[in-house]
């Protein structure tokens, strides 16, 4: 187990990284450009989130900063009771001890997982992806100096540098003791850390997120929305993929032909259901399991609905679990649509692109969780505590 760093040092890391940061900066964009240039793949996606530019590594000091100006998630009372024959008990946030994150592509994630799990307590065991390496080395480097001038070890920040059979070795028979297990990234990373790891995993990473557009819906919002979760970042877990239509919804066939026109601006794919694809002439799905698929492009599945029940019924068969927006201006129709989707996410007139640690005031996130436990949605610093239990006596027996 840890010992528990004091919070004034934790502060003092995170404070220092940032700062490293920023003096690195040139530094790291042109060690990124050498992980750029090594990428040989043609995933669009990907190339987007391996790379690191100024507007990244303003995020990735911004996060530090506001990690260091956050209240210390350790050692919070959760509950506290005195029982009749004078114990005293309480139960408080502790940090898990050491969390391993495995990830792809994302040099930042170094940075603010990294940063997340330190202020938490945590230690933390970083495994990137080949394609950032140098950009991940860079980084924990930064890390390690940021460790040592504060006369901590920087084994609290450890990188591995693992191929896929070693990581399998490690996760089946860890050389050290880890607590618990996040992999960011496609269902293959998933599925693969799932399988192998001996400790408890959380599931993050997979959107498939829909969007219901209910027959009193304002058509502008509506539009705005779709062409916002669509097209401004492909490569996220919170984009769009499908969007249900209800037939109920007043001359449906010329706001379809808009959305089609509008989508086709941005150059993206469209298919559609049987009914949608006769309207708009845009080619129709081949099978039903397209709906299950999670598409990181500029790739879009639209269909038709008779009623609010049968696009939640849909959402829910279908659907990451991740987020999802009915576009409303009947209030009481969306708080039923909202309770009824069993997602982590669900919004009423907004974009699904808002799921985020940063965007809902976590000060960033560890991952986004489709997991009912241990913690659902954005993974914030107040999230990446356990419990434990503290009780006082004088000589009491049972």
């Amino acid at each position: 187990m840890n010992t528990v760093l004091s919070i004034a040092k934790r502060n003092a890391v995170l404070t220092r990284m940032a700062e490293l940061l920023e003096q690195e900066r040139a530094n790291l964009k042109s060690i990124n450009q050498q992980d750029l240039s090594n990428y040989s793949g043609d995933d669009l996606a990907m190339e987007k989130r391996l790379l690191v530019d100024d507007a990244k590594i303003d995020g990735m000091i911004l996060s530090m900063q506001q990690l260091a100006s956050q209240e210390d998630p350790v050692g919070v009372e959760r509950f506290n009771f005195t029982h009749e024959n004078g114990l005293k008990i309480t139960n408080k946030t502790a940090a898990f001890g050491t969390i391993m994150i495995i990830y792809e592509s994302r040099p930042d994630v170094t940075v603010e997982a990294g940063g997340i799990a330190f202020k938490s307590g945590n230690k933390i065991l970083l495994k990137g992806g080949k394609e950032s390496l140098l950009s991940n080395l860079k980084i924990v480097s930064l890390w390690h100096q940021a460790l040592e001038e504060n006369d901590i070890a920087k084994d609290w920040v450890e990188y591995l540098n693992y191929n896929r059979a070693e990581t399998q070795a490690f996760l089946e028979n860890p050389t050290q003791r880890v607590d618990l297990i996040v992999p960011r990234g496609g269902e293959q990373l998933i599925a693969f850390t799932k399988k192998h790891a001996t400790c408890p995993v959380i599931v993050s990473g997979r959107g498939n997120n829909f969007l219901y557009i209910n027959k009193e819906a304002d058509l502008q919002k509506a539009l705005d929305i779709i062409i916002n979760g669509k097209t401004t970042n492909i490569g996220v877990c919170n984009a769009l993929d499908k969007v249900l239509i209800d037939s109920n919804l007043e001359n449906w066939e010329d706001f379809a032909a808009k959305v089609v026109a509008e989508l086709h601006k941005y150059k993206v794919e469209i298919l559609g259901d049987e009914r949608f694809s006769k309207a708009t002439k845009v080619p129709q799905i081949e099978s039903d399991l397209i709906w299950y698929e999670e598409f990181l492009n500029y790739k879009i599945v639209i269909g038709i609905v008779n009623s609010d029940e049968e696009a939640v019924a849909k959402i829910n068969q279908f659907s990451g679990g991740h987020s999802a927006s009915i576009i409303t201006e009947n209030d009481v129709i969306a708080q039923e649509f909202m309770e009824q989707v069993d997602c982590a996410a669900v919004y009423q007139n907004a974009s699904t692109r808002f799921t985020d640690g940063g965007q809902f005031g976590l000060g960033g996130e560890l991952a986004i969780s489709t997991d009912k436990l241990h913690q659902r949605g954005p993974i914030g610093l107040q999230h990446l505590v356990t419990n434990k239990w503290y009780i006082y006596g004088e000589g009491q027996v049972r």
